[in-house]
């Protein structure tokens, strides 16, 4: 059975819970503008020295230089989760080396050439929880 709308709430967790959800996770979704349109690609990630790394089937080219990846976790039968979004400069992973790292722990999706590695460097990282409503 699921929860009534009137008994959930969202409230915000402080930057250290939001990285920690983070870390607990591996999908999540990579947001940015091109032209007029606001993209969204999904993206598999892990958080190494204070960095997000994404790996996403969108075109190198097409990312611009600041971006934001999404993650959540919510339960559709009781609405309850929480959800995180980092934002911040993005660069492109070229050197060979840390590529082929990635690669071999981040899995990939099948989309003609563009399978694209990015090291996100987070100026804001904000996280909610979304919970029962204390009674």
């Amino acid at each position: 059975m699921s929860t009534p709308p009137a008994s959930l709430r969202m409230v915000e967790v402080s930057g250290a819970e939001a990285l920690w959800l983070l870390e607990g996770s591996a999908l999540g979704r990579l947001v940015y503008a091109q032209r007029d349109l606001t993209v969204l690609r999904p993206g598999r990630h892990t958080w190494e020295y204070g960095r997000l790394v994404v790996r996403t089937p969108a075109p190198a080219a097409a990312v611009p230089a600041t971006a934001t990846y999404y993650v959540d976790e919510v339960r559709a039968a009781t609405g309850t989760g929480w959800s995180v979004t980092v934002a911040g400069p993005v660069d492109v992973i070229t050197e060979p080396d840390e590529a082929a790292h990635y690669q071999c722990t981040l899995a990939g999706w099948s989309h003609g050439p563009h399978d694209t590695l990015l090291r996100l460097n987070p100026k804001t990282v904000t996280g909610f929880r979304l919970a029962r409503a204390e009674a």
